[in-house]
């Protein structure tokens, strides 16, 4: 065990599905991302968006370096085991004074993967506030297993499909999860939670990351992911490699190619096949 987290620390996470907060960048570094993300949005001419929010690990290499943090992958690893593959990273962005917001959902719900043992990390590379949506957390909502959800495509929802759960969250049941611009949550992928919208005069940047064991498998596709930590001895995913540059012409490929295989995995039995938020 790598010992980012206490004994105690990882029995609440089983407990209640959640931990927070966890400092693993200083300031500086948060500030030093969120200036290479919003460096890339001034050349691009506008806020990052679509396709290009996912798996953005494969095309920024801060993005990548990001995601093989040793005081994520501790902490990381204080749940899962050592062998640790990242099988998604997401921007979840809400501009200032934004009406965006998260649904009540479970994050399992879509994904297609073989086991519940999939942690997030949401890393704030600005503070998150209460006020600026951050995220709620409903304790022990993971071992309810998987909760039957609606799609809503609403427009100011950031999820891709607008889903929620088809249950009332009882009164005063949610933990708001406040962040500092460095610090991060854990959260199970079963665990239900939900976001409201940004009532600040700053953005609220959040990069997850999804890591997974290697013995998961996804059951819809044959998809890929980034050994980060330990061995993979069972292949059950494509190996994803490093982007040499930021977006160059190989990085664009491999991320092409995994949001596609991600996309069909995240709306097989729809009509829906890209990203949005």
């Amino acid at each position: 065990m790598a010992g980012r987290l206490t004994a105690d620390e990882v029995s609440r996470y089983r407990r209640d599905g959640f931990h927070f907060p966890i400092r693993v960048l200083s300031p500086a570094e948060a500030r030093a991302c969120r200036e290479r993300l919003e460096e890339h949005e001034r050349a691009a001419g506008g806020p990052i968006a679509g396709d290009m929010r996912h798996k953005v690990h494969l095309l920024f290499t801060w993005a990548n370096a990001l995601a093989r943090h040793p005081a994520i992958l501790d902490a990381v690893e204080d749940v899962i085991g050592p062998d640790i593959l990242c099988w998604s990273s997401t921007f979840f962005i809400k501009e200032a004074r934004s009406p965006s917001f998260v649904s009540w959902h479970q994050d399992a719900t879509y994904w297609g993967l073989s086991t519940d043992e999939v942690i997030t990390a949401w890393v704030a590379l600005a503070d998150a506030p209460v006020e600026s949506g951050a995220m709620r957390f409903w304790p022990g909502s993971h071992h309810r297993s998987q909760l039957e959800h609606r799609d809503t495509f609403d427009e100011n929802n950031l999820l891709s499909r607008g889903q929620e759960i088809a249950v009332d969250v009882p009164e005063g049941a949610g933990v708001d999860v406040p962040l500092k611009a460095g610090e991060m949550s854990l959260h199970n992928v079963l665990l239900a939670h939900a976001s409201g919208p940004n009532k600040t005069d700053d953005r609220r940047i959040g990069l997850a990351l999804r890591y997974i064991p290697p013995h998961v498998r996804q059951l819809k596709v044959r998809d890929s992911a980034t050994l980060v930590r330990g061995r993979d001895p069972y292949g059950n995913f494509d190996p994803e490699p490093a982007p040499k540059a930021d977006l160059d012409a190989a990085a664009l490929a491999t991320h092409r190619d995994a949001v596609e295989r991600s996309a069909k995995a995240l709306y097989s039995g729809t009509d829906r096949t890209t990203f949005r938020g």
